[in-house]
């Protein structure tokens, strides 16, 4: 069993920490002591709740705003977690959007948002990261499907594709003093809009037919944080998913 004294005390930057997989990482590690700076786009009255129950917790938090739209937002909401909760000890890549877009379909403007929101702003924050000079952990959160193609939604795909490369590149740029990995989720929560049948008609696209949560990828999260002699991987949790070497339809 690892010993969670490991993380207690460090600090960690959040972005999509308002709801959903981000939300349940930033409980996952507040339980492990960690302090949490917290990310949220619009999602206000969400994130409020996160620090609220991370507070009750006996846990501490701040929340800070950005709009990845514009990418170089992400520099200063780097700046700002800094000057307001120290060193960032983790930075957690975690905010993305999930469009419909086909091959034929998309636009420039799709394409240069996908890329703003789900490629460069984390490219953006790992910098700053990077600038402090000091030892640390950046995770990037990814998708399955990096290891093939989601035809239905095409400039997402490109984006999450692009921080795949990115994670390996910056495993190479920052080492010795900064470890960068990815976690890759697969069938974990229903995309927004979706019918509550969603995960249990797909289920049969990976090895295990079965679907996980959000606290599967936050164990992979942990795993990562805490095991130091790991850097340039992503871990894919998807039940095998990516190894089954066909597409989505």
């Amino acid at each position: 069993m690892r010993d969670h004294d490991l993380l207690a005390g460090k600090t960690a930057l959040i972005t999509g920490a308002a709801k959903r997989i981000g939300e349940t990482i930033a409980i996952a590690l507040a339980r492990r002591g960690v302090r949490l700076a917290l990310h949220y786009r619009s999602s206000l009255e969400e994130v409020q709740g996160v620090v609220s129950e991370i507070r009750r917790m006996g846990g501490a938090a701040s929340v800070f705003q950005a709009d990845f739209s514009d990418p170089t937002s992400a520099s200063r909401l780097f700046q700002e977690a800094r000057e307001q909760c120290g060193a960032i000890d983790f930075l957690i890549n975690n905010a993305s959007i999930f469009p419909d877009n086909g091959l034929m379909d998309f636009s420039v403007d799709d394409l240069t948002l996908n890329m703003n929101v789900n490629a460069m702003a984390p490219l953006i924050l790992s910098r700053r990261f990077a600038e402090q000079e000091r030892e640390g952990v950046i995770i990037n959160l990814l998708d399955s499907r990096v290891a093939d193609y989601d035809r239905k939604h095409v400039p997402y795909h490109i984006s999450k594709r692009s921080l795949y490369s990115l994670t390996k590149m910056m495993a190479v740029e920052f080492a010795p003093n900064i470890r960068v990995n990815g976690v890759a989720p697969g069938l974990i929560i229903a995309p927004e809009g979706e019918r509550p049948d969603y995960l249990e008609r797909l289920k049969s696209t990976n090895l295990l037919h079965s679907y996980g949560g959000p606290e599967d990828i936050a164990d992979a999260v942990v795993f990562l944080l805490e095991s130091r002699f790991i850097t340039g991987q992503t871990i894919f949790v998807d039940g095998g998913r990516h190894v089954r070497g066909h597409m989505y339809d």
